[in-house]
C-alpha cells in the first residue's frame, strides 16, 4: 500500500485506513511464528505469514469453526501480491494443496465453510469431499459494481457448508430472520397470524435458508470498510459463527485478509486466530480488532436477531447509544 500517495478522504468516507506511525504500532501486535506453536501462543492472535510454512506449525485437533475465503480463480491484486488465473484442474490442486494440511488442525465437531464464485465453484466442492461431508451450498446475493455490457452482471458467490462428521453445531434460534411483514394478516378474532408488531412496524421471525439476499458489502460510508479488494461483511460472517459455533469456541481463517472472520468472532465471544501474507493488511485487521473493544455492534444484527437489508432505521433505533455516536 503506498502511503504517500493516499488521497483525502470525502468527509462521509469512513474506510480505514493506516499511516505510518500506526503501521509501526499495531506490528508489535502481529505475530510471526517460525517453530512449532501451542494454542495459548496464538490465541487471539493474527499470523503473519505464507498458509504453506505456517500451518505446519500449527497444534492439533484445536478449530471448531474454520472459514475459508481463499483467492478465486481469477487474476486479483491484493496489495503486495497477486493472484495468477489458473486452468481449472490446477486450481483444483493448488485449494487441496493447503487444504489437506488443515485437516489435523480440525476437532472432531468442527464445522468448515469456504469460499467460492461461479468459476472456482465445483473445484472447491471437489477438494471439500475429500476431506468433510458437504451439508450444503449457501448462495448470497452480492450486490456491488455496475455489470457487464457484454453479458450477465455477476452478483452471488457460494459458500460450501461442511463437517468433519455427522455431530456438529447448529444453533438455528441464534440465526434466524427479522422480516418485514407486507401483508399483516389476522386470524378470524383480529389476532395477528404469524407476526408482531404494533400496527406500523410488524415483522415476523423466519428460519434462515440457503439463499441469503440480506447482506450489505461493506463501502465507503461504512466504519467496517477497509481498502481490501475481496473484504466479506461482518454481518456475514456473524451468521456463520453464530449457527456453527458457541461461546469460548476456537475460530480460524487462513486467509484472513483485513480480519473480518477474527473481528467478528470477538465481537460475539469466541476466540480466534488467522493468518495472513500482506503486512498492511495484518495491521488493518489488527486495528480492526482493537476497535472492537470499543464498538461491538455488527451492521444488519441487533438485539440477537439479523433484519433484512435495508431495514437498517428499525435497527438503528435500537444500538446502543455508545454505538450510535461512534458510527456518526
Amino acid at each position: 500500500m503506498n502511503l504517500n500517495n493516499q488521497k483525502r478522504k470525502a468527509p462521509l468516507n469512513r474506510t480505514l485506513t493506516l499511516s505510518p506511525a500506526e503501521i509501526l504500532s499495531l506490528e508489535e501486535n502481529i505475530l510471526g511464528i517460525k517453530e512449532k506453536v501451542s494454542l495459548k501462543d496464538i490465541n487471539n492472535k493474527i499470523i503473519q505469514g505464507d498458509i504453506f510454512s505456517t500451518l505446519d506449525l500449527l497444534p492439533n485437533n484445536f478449530i471448531d469453526l474454520l472459514f475459508i475465503d481463499p483467492p478465486y480463480n481469477l487474476y486479483k491484486k491484493f496489495n503486495s501480491g497477486k493472484f495468477l488465473e489458473m486452468d481449472d484442474s490446477s486450481y483444483e490442486k493448488w485449494i487441496d494443496s493447503w487444504l489437506s494440511k488443515i485437516i489435523r488442525l480440525l476437532k472432531m465437531g468442527a464445522s468448515v465453510y469456504i469460499c467460492a464464485d461461479w468459476k472456482s465453484s465445483n473445484a472447491v466442492y471437489n477438494s471439500a469431499k475429500k476431506y468433510f461431508k458437504v451439508q450444503n451450498r449457501i448462495t448470497w446475493e452480492r450486490e456491488k459494481g455496475r455489470g457487464s455490457k457484454s453479458n450477465w452482471k455477476n452478483c452471488t458467490e457460494d459458500i460450501w457448508f461442511c463437517t468433519m462428521s455427522d455431530k456438529y453445531i447448529f444453533n438455528i434460534n441464534d440465526v434466524k430472520i427479522k422480516r418485514k411483514v407486507i401483508a399483516p394478516y389476522k386470524t378470524l378474532d383480529g389476532k395477528p397470524k404469524d407476526w408482531a408488531g404494533n400496527g406500523k412496524d410488524n415483522f415476523r421471525i423466519t428460519h434462515p435458508s440457503n439463499i441469503w439476499t440480506d447482506i450489505t458489502i461493506p463501502f465507503w460510508s461504512m466504519p467496517e470498510n477497509t481498502e481490501h479488494p475481496t473484504q466479506k461483511p461482518e454481518k456475514l460472517l456473524a451468521k456463520i459463527i453464530l449457527a456453527s459455533s458457541n461461546k469460548g469456541d476456537f475460530v480460524f481463517d487462513p486467509f484472513a485478509g483485513s480480519g473480518t472472520t477474527l473481528v467478528t468472532a470477538k465481537k460475539l465471544g469466541r476466540n480466534f486466530s488467522g493468518v495472513e501474507i500482506d503486512n498492511y493488511y495484518c495491521c488493518l485487521a489488527q486495528k480492526r480488532i482493537q476497535l472492537a473493544d470499543i464498538d461491538k455492534s455488527i451492521q444488519g444484527y441487533s438485539d440477537g436477531t439479523f433484519w433484512e437489508r435495508n431495514s437498517f432505521q428499525n435497527q438503528k433505533s435500537k444500538m446502543p447509544t455508545g454505538a450510535k455516536k461512534l458510527k456518526k
